[in-house]
């Protein structure tokens, strides 16, 4: 910490704070009046139990967080009182959720710089904090997709996809949706899917899912070799677990569910890698294009 003696001891006594992991001493270190910003803070600035409440997230969040401050400059601008720009780096281990992302379990090593503005008696007016949010993101395993909320047609959200890795055609495909109330029920929903997910990728008859989240619906797509896979699946402790949360709580606002049969109609085209051509698939491993190219066997269909 080179620069750590080049500001008041209100700022050591705020970094300090954050590096012991206690909310409620970084709500004191600012004064009452004054307020806290980050680039994952909605609505800044934040102070009392609402900075307390965002701390104890990040600490929840990254149980072994700490800043080491690397150098720091003096600020004064003639209408405004004096601060100090310090740079830092913050490391930590993702052990834990934040603003809706699972813990990945990565490492953090991010630098960015606190923007801490003090009044003349040396107290803590206002702190902005600055970093890169997908530099972060990346380190902890994150993809970072940049996409409108929204347009005249389309609600957009986000997808992913588990899979068994089976060649079987689909012959049955279970839907479900919910719609969350809040960002706390999304999250437990979330949580219970991961584990379900998880365990749905060994069931018997199993072929994919895809799971998305679009504004407070959250829904997923399952492909199964049968009806009867899915039915047995259903009787997975975490599934009906979940269904009794429904019924039984006050947790979430509507659920749907539903499974589809129907006879597959309609080829699956293969691009030769040889000559380009469009060959339909066959079910036989050693089938070969028109020009002799191998094609690589059948492939997952969902």
């Amino acid at each position: 910490m080179d620069g750590a003696q080049q500001y008041p001891a209100e700022v050591s006594r705020y970094f300090d704070a954050w590096n012991a992991c206690d909310p409620a001493q970084i709500v004191a270190a600012i004064t009452p009046a004054g307020g806290y910003a980050d680039p994952t803070v909605s609505n800044p600035p934040l102070s009392g139990p609402s900075l307390e409440e965002h701390a104890r997230a990040w600490f929840l969040a990254f149980p072994d967080l700490r800043f080491d401050v690397t150098s720091t400059a003096r600020f004064a601008g003639a209408h405004n009182p004096a601060g100090y720009v310090v740079h830092w780096l913050a490391q930590g281990t993702h052990a834990g959720r934040l603003q809706g992302l699972p813990a990945m379990h990565g490492s953090l090593a991010l630098r960015g710089v606190d923007i801490i503005t003090i009044d003349d008696g040396a107290s803590i007016l206002a702190v902005e904090r600055h970093f890169d949010r997908q530099t972060m993101a990346e380190q902890l395993g994150f993809q970072v997709i940049v996409q409108p909320a929204s347009d005249a047609i389309w609600q957009l959200g986000y997808a992913w996809r588990a899979t068994a890795g089976s060649t079987a055609n689909p012959g049955a495909i279970s839907m479900t949706w919910t719609t969350a109330r809040s960002p706390a029920e999304a999250e437990q929903l979330e949580e219970i899917g991961t584990l379900f997910g998880a365990e749905l990728t060994e069931a018997p008859g199993f072929i994919s899912v895809i799971a998305g989240g679009i504004g407070n619906r959250l829904f997923t797509i399952a492909a199964w070799e049968n009806e009867d896979a899915i039915r047995s699946a259903l009787r997975n402790k975490l599934h009906t677990g979940g269904v009794q949360l429904f019924h039984n709580e006050d947790f979430l606002g509507s659920f749907g569910s539903g499974i589809f049969t129907a006879r597959r109609v309609g080829a699956v085209w293969v691009r030769c890698t040889s000559c380009a051509r469009l060959v339909q698939e066959s079910n036989d491993d050693d089938a070969n294009c028109t020009c002799g190219q191998p094609l690589s066997g059948p492939r997952e269909r969902w």
